[in-house]
């Protein structure tokens, strides 16, 4: 479809979704008389094929939402309490710039760039502004807060974070749909997974929680959080035991098989059932599906992950398809991430250009860790005290780990704090200046996917509203008030969108007549080996700075910490509400509306044993601190694991907290990643407010 018009005052502009989500759809955005009047999937883009989630179908809604900031504004109140007046640009970016100049003549490492997947573009996300602080000198930001267990153990697997194509998911025989409630986090994939159940496929899923899909599947594990890798385990015994292996497959294709081989055999299903709170005859029958069923798939997500032992885990069951030689088929294999399939085909060094740090290493901070990183002081082995944040594409506490630590950090008043954003989000009620941000239907960019093996290239559909800006703008005008004449920081939004790709991988042409590339990959990449390792084989053994992998239990449980779990029995999950994505949408009026207010699903045994009941408002605590929610009682939750759906902003929480009250900063196994789903609570009746001291 062309920009044909039904009148002359319509017209339609391709787009991509910026989204942390693996689908990465291809927009048509439809535009009259000057405003988007609706956004739709592209029917011609194979992954999308038209369909669009509910939250990104509404982001009119969002781009319009009454309460954008689309002014530059300067705190006049305490910090977190929201009070600001407006200011014009030169005002606000001469002062930052002064404040910035500042700090770094005495240190520039004491000024921190925070930003996640607000926006996931290679331009707004961390284009220009890496470009900005490399040359300031800033520290740097190691970004893990998703993703980063589950992509490094794959790259200890495999090479690199590569797998199968989504599409071909609707051929398999069997899915495995381990950690991921794709219905709500991965629709199309679950359009694929529809597709394989049409023809006959057997579905199963693994998860803690009864969750959308685990209801639409023929078989839900509901096996307690962070005993994935004991699973894992298992059923490579049970393919040992029962010539379930491809040892052709093996030989060739796998290296250090033997070792992991012999830990394997130390599992077998009743170990792993008692580990995993499921039963013996469950792991048998998935092993014996999973060897006897060809081609069998395995749609991984990054659920699972997010626990000590999440790294470790990922390396497993990253195995299991090299064991029964599912890469033989294209419908057969593991899905975690398709990122890696795009490294070699990014400008990344140009789009980010590291070598303006010269000879300087900054410090790295952990965005995980930075509820402790605000409060330390200056320090031999942490460096110099933070004295400047500067927040784009993140909101950071809302969505950061132990956020008591997280707001007391930024609402230090003598950190600077600067924040790039579209609301008055929980982070910009910290800030001493917001600056207005442009979204996705406003701004140049292009994007990498982690769910499918398309580039993708997003064309403004409208001019900023208001006085908003682009990330890029905003860091291209500080880098000229800093004195920095680089000619890469002249470089415009368009022509960084338009170069981030290599031309001789993706195709130009393609990109800016349908806004979608595909990447040239065979079908089934690993049929014959030819991972992306040094020696082209699956790694099942020791890995770069790894030893064989293995089951790790949570920092908090029985086993680890028994006298913990006497005050706190409950092991709790935060997965993501349906209708947000992390903490977007979570003030889109439609999609809070459907959520109603912050839940906490509980057993019916579990609320029966501490007297409370669905609608009751109930106390959830631990040593962290403590938040108040309603409790559902429903078949979603299982014995001993309750539910804290999140992420809502803290201003929209009962008492001013969120589920990240109780979560802790202690990081995975592998990759430093926040361990969100290793957490131990207890829950109380509550009668009100009051009850929270």
């Amino acid at each position: 479809m062309s920009s044909a018009t039904v009148s002359l005052a319509t017209r339609t502009v391709r787009g991509a979704c910026p989204h942390d989500c693996p689908d990465t759809c291809a927009l048509r955005i439809t535009v009259e008389d000057g405003r988007v009047t609706r956004v739709a999937g592209d029917p011609d883009h194979p992954p999308t094929h038209g369909a669009l989630c509910t939250k990104v179908s509404r982001y009119p809604e969002r781009s319009y939402h009454p309460d954008r900031v689309l002014t530059p504004l300067k705190r006049v109140g305490r910090k977190g309490e929201g009070r600001f007046e407006p200011c014009g640009w030169d005002e606000a970016l001469d002062d930052i710039a002064a404040r910035l100049q500042a700090i770094a003549a005495r240190d520039p490492q004491a000024i921190l760039p925070y930003s996640y997947a607000g926006t996931m573009g290679l331009v707004q996300g961390d284009g220009m502004a890496a470009r900005f602080f490399h040359r300031l000198g800033a520290s740097l930001l190691d970004r893990t807060i998703c993703s980063s267990a589950g992509g490094e153990a794959l790259t200890a697997a495999y090479g690199l974070p590569v797998g199968m194509h989504a599409e071909h998911f609707a051929e398999s025989r069997l899915i495995l749909i381990w950690g991921s409630n794709s219905i709500t986090s991965n629709l199309h994939f679950w359009t694929y997974a529809q597709q394989a159940k049409r023809n006959g496929a057997k579905l199963v899923c693994l998860d803690p929680r009864r969750t959308e899909t685990a209801e639409k599947c023929h078989q839900h594990i509901a096996l307690l959080p962070g005993t994935d890798g004991a699973l894992a385990l298992a059923l490579m015994h049970e393919l040992i035991v029962n010539d379930g292996l491809d040892l052709d497959y093996l030989e060739r294709h796998v290296a250090g098989w033997p070792e992991l081989r012999e830990r394997a055999l130390q599992w077998p299903p009743e170990r792993a059932a008692a580990e995993c709170g499921i039963t013996a005859d469950e792991v048998r029958g998935l092993a014996r599906d999973y060897a006897a069923t060809k081609p069998a798939a395995i749609r991984l997500n990054y659920g699972m992950q997010r626990v000590r032992g999440g790294g470790n885990a990922v390396r497993l069951i990253a195995m299991l398809p090299c064991l029964t030689g599912a890469w033989r088929h294209r419908a057969g294999g593991l899905l975690l991430s398709s990122s890696g399939w795009f490294r070699p085909h990014m400008r990344s060094a140009w789009l980010q250009r590291p070598d303006l740090l010269g000879e300087r290493r900054p410090r790295t901070i952990n965005m995980s860790t930075i509820g402790d990183d605000l409060l330390r002081e200056t320090s031999a082995g942490f460096g110099p005290r933070v004295e400047a944040v500067v927040v784009y594409n993140s909101n950071p506490v809302a969505v950061a780990p132990e956020s008591a630590k997280v707001a007391r950090g930024f609402a230090r008043e003598d950190l600077f704090t600067v924040v790039l954003e579209h609301f008055l989000t929980d982070t910009a009620d910290h800030a001493d200046y917001v600056l207005p941000a442009t979204t996705q239907l406003e701004h140049w960019d292009a994007h990498r996917a982690y769910g499918h093996t398309y580039a993708m290239l997003n064309e403004p559909a409208i001019p900023p509203l208001g006085q908003s800006r682009s990330n890029a703008e905003v860091f291209r005008q500080l880098a000229a008030r800093m004195g920095y004449t680089e000619p890469c920081f002249a470089d415009s939004d368009e022509a960084m969108a338009r170069g981030a790709f290599d031309p001789e991988h993706v195709d130009p042409a393609a990109l800016a007549e349908k806004g979608w590339a595909k990447l040239k990959i065979a079908d089934a990449p690993f049929a014959k080996g030819g991972f992306p390792t040094p020696d082209g084989r699956a790694r099942a053994g020791t890995a770069p700075g790894l030893g064989v992998p293995d089951y790790m239990p949570n920092y908090e449980g029985p086993r680890s910490a028994p006298e913990l779990a006497a005050r706190y029995p409950l092991a709790m999950i935060s997965p993501p509400a349906r209708h947000f994505l992390n903490s977007s949408f979570a003030n889109v009026d439609s999609l809070r509306a459907a959520e109603r207010e912050p839940l906490l699903e509980m057993h019916a045994q579990d609320a029966a044993a501490r007297g409370i009941a669905s609608g009751a408002t109930v106390r959830v605590f631990n040593d962290r601190g403590s938040y108040l929610c309603k409790a559902e009682v429903n078949a979603r939750a299982r014995p001993g694991v309750v539910n804290g759906l999140g992420v809502w902003w803290r201003k929209f929480g009962l008492a001013g907290t969120n589920v990240n009250e109780l979560t802790h900063q202690q990081l995975t196994d592998i990759g430093r990643a926040p361990a969100f789903y290793d957490c131990l609570v207890e829950v109380a009746p509550c009668d009100g407010p009051a009850a929270v001291a």
